[in-house]
């Protein structure tokens, strides 16, 4: 299947802004240029509240309709380097407002500033807070987790290295081995959003510390022992046919249901990386978020109901 016709015309139309790689950015002038770029999201929701989480910073979102009184702790995406908040505000109201249940959005460290695993720590510490306060949120303490891209990374090993008892994890085109030599590296190397150099100079600056290497399972959770994939819970994959990333978290989902895990995958074949949060761009957008919403509900229910 080609490209989608909305994805063509916006890669088109990014293509023109004549924009530098962010691989030949420094980390400062590539956050600067994401954030010149961000819109206020239209999506309504009852309440967003910015605060602690045990010394991270975080975001609840609670819709006005609950169906699910559990709580999703979603990780955003941007290579560990980039992102926070704000641009995944509009990500997180949608999955809160069409799964019916709170997010808590993470803004976990970033590095070069602070390298591997700091923000793997501010993510495992964020799911511990959120177990601990969620009364006090108005939810009940079941727990999952998710996360897009890098974010997606942190939520695969937050559940298979969990420190509180999470129900379901939900994985939108994961980075899940920094060895990057799947084929997909190869067919998506350019041209499709996310750049095979611009995946190595996310993973250059996320390993720039004194810990951590590319085989470790904590930082290619694809690498993790069958024993702690057998543990996990149940998952959601998405994966975009155009992403460097497609084969890995193919690859992931494939040894999470052979580990014995209830995991079900979803290719969009006309998708590219990222598309998972283009609002107002994408129809598939909107579609890709509707269905994790209502997995995430799903697995909510079922955890309630066996308790």
């Amino acid at each position: 299947m080609s490209l989608h016709r909305q994805t063509a015309q916006m890669l088109a139309q990014m293509a023109a802004l004549g924009l530098p790689r962010v691989e030949d950015q420094t980390p400062s002038e590539a956050r600067e240029q994401r954030r010149a770029m961000l819109r206020p999201s239209p999506e309504p929701i009852a309440e967003v509240r910015d605060l602690d989480a045990g010394g991270v910073g975080a975001r609840l979102y609670r819709p006005a309709a609950t169906r699910s009184p559990g709580l999703l702790v979603w990780y955003h995406g941007g290579g560990w380097v980039l992102g926070d908040l704000e641009s995944h505000d509009d990500l997180c109201r949608t999955l809160a407002n069409r799964g019916g249940f709170c997010v808590l959005s993470v803004d976990y460290r970033l590095a070069p500033e602070h390298p591997f695993p700091h923000g793997l720590d501010d993510a495992r510490a964020a799911s511990v807070w959120a177990y601990g306060h969620a009364t006090e949120l108005g939810c009940e303490p079941v727990i999952a987790v998710g996360g897009d891209s890098a974010g997606g990374n942190l939520a695969a090993v937050v559940a298979n290295r969990p420190d509180v008892p999470i129900v379901f994890q939900a994985l939108v085109y994961p980075c899940t081995d920094a060895r990057m030599g799947h084929d997909s590296f190869v067919e998506n190397a350019d041209g499709y959003f996310l750049t095979a150099s611009g995946m190595a100079w996310f993973y250059d600056h996320y390993l720039s510390g004194a810990e951590g290497s590319r085989d470790d399972p904590r930082v290619s959770p694809l690498l993790e022992d069958d024993a702690r994939l057998a543990s996990a819970p149940s998952a959601m994959v998405i994966t975009a046919a155009y992403d460097p990333l497609r084969d890995e978290g193919e690859a992931y989902a494939m040894r999470l249901a052979d580990a014995g895990v209830a995991t079900s995958h979803v290719r969009f074949e006309g998708q590219v990386h990222g598309f998972f949060s283009m609002f107002g761009l994408l129809d598939d957008c909107r579609s890709a978020q509707a269905m994790v919403g209502e997995a995430v509900h799903t697995a909510f229910a079922r955890a309630m109901a066996a308790a």
